[in-house]
């Protein structure tokens, strides 16, 4: 008797296992730091090593490209494998190769660099992410064409993986609308994501975009006396502090008007959904340091960090800052905002609406200066989407039948950036866990979940083509 696809998968995975550990250690032995340029070697050597891999998976096309042109900035890497079938639909799967810094001195029990594997896991920088999750496509592709006997894949699979997303992706946007006709897709899966659990298999539908600000308040041209001048002129640390009382109102909402313009509500299904998972939140609030919750009116803490949009106060300080007391009005304050966007909101007009609540805030004799970072924006998917549905039955086949509930991201990524250019819709899979440690010391990835992670790729590229027609 023949094997069926999906124990036919899992033979070819379980039978090079061991190859596709050894090859993974060695790209992570190469410390890809972008964010610290005595690396930058480092990352190009981390690209040539994942493009010269991609050739030898099988892939015709593999280039590696600098975002700038120039040289200066990371290189990222393209690859590209048509399908024999013209009428296949095309899929472009995302990832990055660089990592955050590491020394041993951080609290790594080894060297970051040196990976090693003990009780089924394997630890060193990237391991998770991205590398990891990067490389078990290569190991689906090729469990794909062996199970399925084809010689090309059942979609037109391209990959572009980054150098730049642990220094904040600063020339992505701009290296896909250059490339844009040839990033060209149907869908974009992201694999820099992870599930719930080791035992809870789960599938992100969308990431918050983000922007943020410092706001400069200026009142004297210098700090002067307040027995002198205070209570007659305008200080702007206190000035400050009422700009930040004023971002939220009683139900902690933002109360920047034009603020929830635009914003996609969460769906009965969705809040279902959520609420179906394990949440313990005494457990989340010890890893989160903190000893109570506080967000917006209404929704719980999972739909707040996840589906709803939130504005923070990251910094605020003016005036005098040393020991003792310094009897002055300040010259100066300043306040450092963010905000976590969802779908609809347009980080443009969330600027500008910013910008107008900002100045109406301010009592004459204050000036003031906003200054606002590159913004990410958001991007969802919704539950019935095809595409959506042929991930989660990809991932259930690779998890023995499991139901694959949805989760989002509360944080942001580049993701948005090729869905906005390429009018393609993204998902994400990602076989990453909590425990894994993202860039804390002794990061580490469950090598089983990996294997799963190219089981479900190699089910996903036979899979799609029929959501996608």
């Amino acid at each position: 008797m023949s094997p069926t696809p999906d124990s036919a998968v899992r033979q070819y995975v379980q039978q090079h296992r061991d190859a596709f550990l050894g090859d993974l250690a060695d790209w992570l032995r190469i410390p890809s730091v972008s964010a610290q340029p005595e690396h930058a070697a480092d990352v190009r050597r981390s690209a040539d090593w994942l493009a010269e891999k991609l050739k030898e998976t099988g892939f015709p096309i593999v280039e590696v490209w600098t975002p700038d042109g120039s040289g200066a900035a990371a290189p990222a890497v393209f690859a590209s494998w048509p399908s024999d079938d013209p009428d296949a639909p095309t899929v472009l799967v995302y990832g990055h190769h660089d990592v955050q810094p590491a020394a041993r001195a951080d609290g790594w029990h080894t060297d970051p660099f040196e990976p090693r594997i003990d009780g089924g896991r394997m630890y060193g920088r990237g391991a998770a992410d991205d590398k990891g999750q990067v490389f078990f496509h290569t190991l689906g592709l090729r469990a794909h064409l062996a199970a399925t006997g084809r010689t090309a894949p059942a979609v037109n699979l391209k990959l572009l993986i980054e150098g730049e997303e642990e220094s904040g992706s600063p020339n992505f946007r701009a290296l896909v609308e250059a490339n844009a006709a040839r990033l060209t897709a149907d869908a974009v899966i992201v694999s820099d994501t992870g599930m719930w659990s080791e035992t809870t298999p789960t599938v992100c539908t969308g990431m918050r975009g983000v922007a943020d600000c410092e706001i400069t308040l200026y009142g004297p041209d210098q700090d002067i006396h307040s027995g002198s001048f205070g209570g007659a002129v305008p200080n702007p640390a206190a000035v400050a502090a009422r700009l930040v009382a004023a971002l939220h109102d009683a139900d902690e909402r933002v109360a920047i008007p034009g603020f929830y313009d635009g914003v996609t509500p969460l769906t009965d299904a969705e809040r279902e959904l959520f609420a179906e998972l394990p949440f313990d939140e005494a457990s989340w609030l010890r890893t989160a340091k903190s000893h109570g919750t506080l967000g917006e009116a209404g929704y719980s803490t999972l739909e707040r960090v996840w589906a709803r949009p939130t504005a923070e106060v990251n910094g605020i300080g003016g005036g005098y800052q040393g020991p003792g007391g310094k009897t002055i009005v300040p010259a100066s304050a300043r306040v450092k905002l963010s905000f976590r966007l969802v779908a609809g909101q347009d980080p443009e007009k969330i600027e500008l609406a910013v910008r107008d609540w900002a100045a109406a805030q301010l009592p004459r004799g204050i000036r003031h200066e906003i200054e606002f970072g590159a913004p990410t924006r958001p991007c969802l998917t919704p539950l019935d989407h095809p595409a959506l549905q042929s991930v989660a039955r990809s991932m259930s086949r690779a998890f023995d039948g499991q139901k694959i509930r949805f989760t989002r991201e509360g944080g942001s990524g580049p993701a948005a950036d090729l869905q906005d250019v390429l009018g393609a819709p993204v998902l994400f899979l990602g076989v990453s866990v909590p425990s894994d440690g993202w860039h804390a010391p002794n990061e580490k990835a469950e090598l089983d979940l990996l294997l799963k992670g190219a089981e479900s790729a190699a089910h996903l590229w036979a899979d799609l083509p029929n959501a996608l027609r």
